[in-house]
C-alpha cells in the first residue's frame, strides 16, 4: 500500500463514506456510525481510520504509517471542524475529540478510549467561556489528563494491590474537602487536580503532559493501534476465537458532553433485555455525567424506562416513593428525549433486525447517538430473541438459526439452584441480576489468583469492588462474579453475559477490602476462601454452598431444536457409557449412541477386581474364569443402554485401552491390591512390569488386545447379543452396532469379526432367534484412512475416532501437547487447538479420503465420528461437508451439535 491508498473514511450529516457492510474495513463501531448517519440519526461527526492501517502499523511501525495516513487525517479533522463549527486547537472555540477503538467483532472494554482530546491550559479557558460553565471545563480537562496519562503515557498501578494513582489523588482531595462524590468537587478543586495530575505524570514517567493538540491526537491514535495487542485484548480474542490478523479501526469523533449540568446526561440502552431476551427497551443513564461513568460502576445509574426503573426498585428493595424521588427514569425526567431515543432504538432494531446495544449522550437537551451494535446477550436471551423475532416476522427461519451461537446453548443446559435447597436459604445481600445462572464457589479477590485457584480445580467466585478489563482472565475461569458497584451495563455485567457467566453487580451492602482480602456484609466478615453462592437471575447472594438441579428447557429452546432438526442433514448421537447418560442425551435429542466405551464400565465397584483377576491370570483358562464374572455385569450394562435408547442405534466399542490402565502403578496401591486379591506383592509388580509400555497409546490396545486374547472379545460379544435378545423379549426394539477399535488393516478387522460372528451364531442357536446387528470399525489410525477401501469391503460402518487420529497424524501426544500448544497457537502454527477443533487441512483430509474410499466399495456404508470433535461447531460443519451421516458427542453437547448441523446445512 502507498500514500494514495484510502485509509480514512468520513461520517457526518454532510458526507458519509462508510456503511454497515464495511465492518471488515471500518470495524463494527465505524461501520455502524456511518450507517446511523445514512439513516438520518443525529451522530457527532468524525472519521474512521481503517483496520488496514492497523495492520500496516503492526507490521511496519509508526513512521511508515504516518506517511500513509497523515494527510488523510488532517483532511478528516478539517471535515469535522466544518461540520461542528469549531476549531481543533483553538483557544476560544475549541473542537474536542474522542478517540476510540473499534474492531470488526465487538470487544467491549478490551481496548482503549480517550475523551476530551484537544484540551490544554488555554483551551480549557475557552471551553469554560463557551459553555459558561467553569466547573464543566475543568472536569473535562482532568478527565482527559487522567485517560491520556493511563492509555498513552502508560501511568498505571505498579502492583495489583496499588490503587489507581489518579484515583488516590482524587480520594485524598475529597477527604480533605469532606465530600463523598466526584461531583461534589468544585472548579477550584478540579483545577488543583489538573495540576497534581500533571505533576504525577512528570514524576512517574519523566515526561511532561503534552500541550499541543496534534501531538495529543497522534499519541492517542498510536495508543489505540497498540491496544489491539494489549494483554486483555489478546485474552478476549483467545476466548472468543477472534483472529489476531483482523486489527482494529480508530474512530475520531467530535465530543458532545453529558456533563454540562442537569439537562445533560449519558447512557447505554438495549432494544431488548440482554439477560432474558424479553422484548423490552431498557438501559441506564446518569445525569451530568460523561463517557465511561455509566459502565465504570462508580455511581449508581438510573433506569432509562419507567418500567425498568420499577423493576430495578423491586430488585434493589427500594420503595416506590424513594425510587421516584431519588432515581427517576429518563422517561419521567426527560420525556421528549426518551420518546426520541425510543424512536431511534426502534429504527435501529428494525434496520439491523437484531437486538441493539446503543450509547447516547444528551447535551443540554439535544440527543446524540454515539454507537450502536448487535448487543451481547446470554444464551437464554439469544434463543428467545431469535425465536421471537422469527414469530414477529422480522427474520426468517434460516436467519433465526444463524442468530444463535451453538456453544452458547451450554448455558441453558447446566444445573440451576435446586428450589428445595433455595427455599431455606436466606440472602445475605442483594444486587442486580446482571447475568443469569447459579454458581457456588470460594471467594477470591484478584483475577490472577482466581486463575491459579481454578487451575487447581477449585470453584471460585471473583469478588471485586468493580471489575475492569484487566480482570478478564480471572472472570473467564470463575464460576460467578460479584461486584459491590456497577449496574446492568457495567463492565462486569456486559462481559459476564458475553461469557455466559453468572454475575451479580451493584451489591451495595457488600464492602470489599482488597488489602485485607475480606468482604463485609452487615457486620459479618467473609474471607478469601469462604464459600458463597450467587443467583444471577435474581441478584441474590447467599452464604455457603447451595445444591443444584438440572435446568428445565424453555419452550423457545424446544422450538429452536425443532427448527434445527428441520434443516440439519447430520444425525446427532451421543457418547454415553451408562443408562443415566443415555437418558439425559435422549432428552436432549440424541438419535442414538455413537460410542459406548465399555472399559469405563470396568472401573466400577467390584468389577475392577474381576478385571485384575483376568490380567493376573497365568493362562487362558484363568482369564476365562475371571471373564465369566464380568459377563453378567456387562450384559446388565448393555441392557440398560438398549432400554434407554429404545429402538435407536447403540454403537458399542470393544475394549480399547491398554491393560496397564487397570492396575495401580505406585507401591502403596499395589500393596493394597495384593492384599485384596490374596496374591504376593512380587507377582503384582512382575505383571505391572510386563504390561509397561514406552508408548502405551500406540501399544498393546484395541483390536490388538482382542487378537492376543480373543476370549475378551468373546465375552463382550456374548454380553451384547444376550442383552439385545433379553431386551427384545421385553418388547424393546434393539439396534446393536459393534465397533472394533484401532484397526489398521482389513486382516485385523477380519480376525476380530470372525470371533464376534462365531459368538453370535452360538448365542442365536442357544436362544432360537436372531438379533440383527452391524459390525464396523473405528478409523483412528492414518493407515486405516489410507486403506479404507479394503477395510470397507468387510466393515459395515466407519466411525472416526478423531482424538487418536489427530494425535497419530500430527505426532502430538494429547496428554503432553499442552506444554507447547499455547506457543503454537500464539505463533499461528495452528489457528485452533487441533484437539478441540479438527485440523481440517491435515486430519480432515484423511477423513475425507476414508469416506470416499469406503463408499467406493460400499456405497451405503454408514459413516460417523465419535471423537470429541463431534461436539465442536466448526468441526460439525466440516463433517457435514465431508458427507458423514452422524456426529456423536457428550450428552450436554447434543443440542449444540444439532444446531451446528443445521447451520452447516444452511451454509453458515
Amino acid at each position: 500500500m502507498n500514500a494514495s491508498s484510502k485509509f480514512v473514511y468520513l461520517f457526518g450529516s454532510g458526507r458519509t463514506e462508510g456503511s454497515a457492510d464495511m465492518k471488515n474495513l471500518l470495524g463494527g463501531k465505524g461501520a455502524n456510525l456511518a450507517e446511523m448517519c445514512r439513516l438520518g440519526i443525529a451522530v457527532p461527526s468524525g472519521f474512521t481510520i481503517s483496520t488496514e492501517a492497523c495492520t500496516e502499523f503492526t507490521q511496519r511501525g509508526r513512521t511508515p504509517v504516518l506517511a500513509l495516513i497523515e494527510a488523510q487525517v488532517l483532511h478528516g479533522v478539517a471535515f469535522v471542524e466544518a461540520e461542528m463549527g469549531r476549531k481543533f486547537g483553538d483557544a476560544t472555540n475549541p473542537l474536542l475529540l474522542s478517540v476510540r477503538s473499534g474492531a470488526r467483532a465487538s470487544m467491549p472494554g478490551m481496548m482503549d478510549t480517550i475523551l476530551n482530546l484537544g484540551l490544554n491550559d488555554q483551551a480549557v479557558l475557552g471551553l469554560a467561556a463557551k459553555a459558561n460553565n467553569e466547573r464543566f471545563a475543568w472536569d473535562s480537562y482532568r478527565r482527559f489528563i487522567q485517560m491520556y496519562g493511563d492509555v498513552v503515557m502508560n501511568l498505571k498501578p505498579s502492583s495489583k494491590e496499588e490503587h489507581d494513582p489518579f484515583e488516590v489523588i482524587i480520594d485524598m482531595l475529597k477527604e480533605k474537602r469532606g465530600v463523598q462524590l466526584d461531583t461534589d468537587l468544585d472548579a477550584s478543586d478540579l483545577k488543583e487536580l489538573v495540576q497534581r495530575f500533571k505533576s504525577l505524570i512528570r514524576a512517574r514517567t519523566g515526561h511532561d503532559f503534552p500541550t499541543d493538540p496534534w501531538e495529543q491526537l497522534w499519541g492517542a491514535i498510536w495508543a489505540v493501534f497498540e491496544s489491539w495487542n494489549n494483554e486483555r485484548a489478546k485474552i478476549y480474542r483467545e476466548l472468543n476465537d477472534i483472529p489476531q490478523s483482523w486489527g482494529t479501526a480508530v474512530n475520531v469523533q467530535a465530543m458532545v458532553f453529558g456533563n454540562l449540568g442537569d439537562h445533560s446526561a449519558t447512557g447505554v440502552a438495549f432494544s431488548r433485555d440482554a439477560g432474558t431476551g424479553e422484548d423490552l427497551f431498557n438501559g441506564e443513564f446518569l445525569v451530568n455525567a460523561q463517557g465511561e461513568d455509566v459502565v465504570a460502576g462508580v455511581r449508581t445509574p438510573q433506569q432509562v424506562s419507567l418500567l425498568g426503573s420499577r423493576r430495578w426498585a423491586e430488585l434493589a428493595q427500594v420503595a416506590e416513593a424513594e425510587r421516584a424521588r431519588s432515581f427517576p427514569s429518563l422517561e419521567e425526567l426527560m420525556p421528549d428525549i426518551y420518546t426520541q431515543l425510543l424512536h431511534f432504538e426502534t429504527t435501529l432494531e428494525n434496520h439491523f433486525k437484531d437486538m441493539q446495544d446503543i450509547e447516547f449522550t444528551i447535551q443540554e437537551g439535544k440527543l446524540w447517538m454515539l454507537q450502536t451494535r448487535n448487543g451481547k446477550r446470554t444464551g437464554a436471551a439469544m434463543v428467545r430473541i431469535a425465536m421471537e423475532m422469527l414469530q414477529q416476522g422480522m427474520i426468517d427461519e434460516k436467519t433465526a438459526l444463524q442468530r444463535v451461537s451453538p456453544d452458547r446453548l451450554n448455558e441453558l443446559l447446566h444445573p440451576i439452584f435446586d428450589p428445595k435447597a433455595l427455599a431455606s436459604a436466606v440472602p445475605i445481600a442483594r444486587g442486580l441480576p446482571a447475568s443469569p445462572g447459579a454458581a457456588s464457589g470460594q471467594i477470591v479477590f484478584f483475577a490472577d489468583e482466581a486463575e491459579a485457584w481454578a487451575k487447581k480445580g477449585k470453584a471460585v467466585i471473583l469478588v471485586r469492588q468493580e471489575t475492569s478489563p484487566e480482570d478478564l482472565r480471572g472472570m473467564s475461569v470463575a464460576k460467578g462474579i460479584l461486584t459491590a458497584r456497577g449496574g446492568m451495563t457495567s463492565h462486569a455485567a456486559v462481559v459476564a453475559r458475553g461469557m455466559g457467566k453468572c454475575c451479580v453487580s451493584g451489591a451495595g451492602a457488600v464492602h470489599v477490602d482488597m488489602k485485607a482480602r475480606t468482604m463485609t456484609i452487615g457486620g459479618m466478615d467473609y474471607a478469601e476462601g469462604d464459600w458463597i453462592s450467587l443467583n444471577g437471575s435474581t441478584g441474590e447472594v447467599f452464604e455457603g454452598k447451595i445444591t443444584t438441579k438440572n435446568a428445565e428447557l424453555s419452550g423457545d429452546f424446544g422450538r429452536l431444536m425443532a427448527l434445527s432438526d428441520r434443516y440439519k442433514r447430520l444425525e446427532v448421537r451421543t457418547n454415553a457409557d451408562t443408562p443415566e447418560e443415555a437418558r439425559m442425551a435422549h432428552s436432549f435429542g440424541a438419535t442414538g449412541i455413537g460410542l459406548c466405551r465399555t472399559e469405563h464400565m470396568f472401573f466400577e465397584g467390584e468389577r475392577i477386581v474381576a478385571v485384575r483377576e483376568m490380567i493376573l491370570a497365568d493362562d487362558e483358562s484363568g482369564r476365562r474364569k475371571a471373564l465369566a464374572k464380568l459377563l453378567p455385569i456387562q450384559r446388565g450394562d448393555f441392557e440398560g443402554l438398549f432400554a434407554a435408547m429404545s429402538g435407536l442405534p447403540v454403537t458399542i466399542r470393544l475394549l480399547d485401552p491398554p491393560l496397564h490402565e487397570f492396575v495401580p502403578q505406585d507401591d502403596a496401591s499395589q500393596r493394597v491390591m495384593a492384599a485384596d486379591m490374596h496374591v504376593s506383592l512380587g507377582k503384582i509388580k512382575m505383571r505391572v512390569d510386563e504390561l509397561h509400555e514406552f508408548n502405551p497409546m500406540m501399544g498393546h490396545r484395541g483390536c490388538r488386545l482382542g487378537i492376543s486374547y480373543p476370549e475378551i472379545t468373546e465375552m463382550q460379544a456374548r454380553a451384547i447379543f444376550e442383552a439385545g435378545l433379553n431386551m427384545r423379549a421385553k418388547g424393546i426394539d434393539v439396534k446393536a452396532e459393534i465397533m472394533v477399535p484401532l484397526v489398521g488393516t482389513a486382516r485385523e478387522f477380519n480376525l476380530q469379526a470372525a470371533v464376534i460372528r462365531r459368538v453370535a451364531d452360538a448365542v442365536f442357536a442357544e436362544r432360537g432367534e436372531v438379533l440383527p446387528y452391524l459390525l464396523g470399525t473405528m478409523i483412528e489410525t492414518p493407515r486405516a484412512a489410507l486403506v479404507a477401501d479394503s477395510i470397507g469391503k468387510v466393515a459395515e460402518f466407519f466411525s472416526f475416532g478423531t482424538n487418536d487420529l489427530t494425535q497419530m497424524t500430527l505426532g502430538f501426544s494429547r496428554d503432553d501437547a499442552a506444554k507447547f500448544l499455547p506457543d503454537y497457537l500464539k505463533n499461528g502454527v495452528y489457528e485452533q487447538d487441533p484437539f478441540r477443533s479438527i485440523d481440517q487441512t491435515g486430519v480432515g483430509m484423511l477423513v475425507q479420503m476414508a469416506v470416499q474410499k469406503g463408499r467406493s466399495v460400499r456405497p451405503g456404508i454408514e459413516v460417523g465420528v465419535c471423537g470429541e470433535h463431534g461436539g465442536d461447531p466448526a468441526s460439525v460443519a466440516f463433517f457435514h461437508r465431508a458427507g458423514l451421516d452422524y456426529v456423536s458427542c457428550s450428552p450436554y453437547r447434543v443440542p449444540i451439535a444439532r444446531l451446528a448441523a443445521a447451520q452447516a446445512a444452511i451454509g453458515v
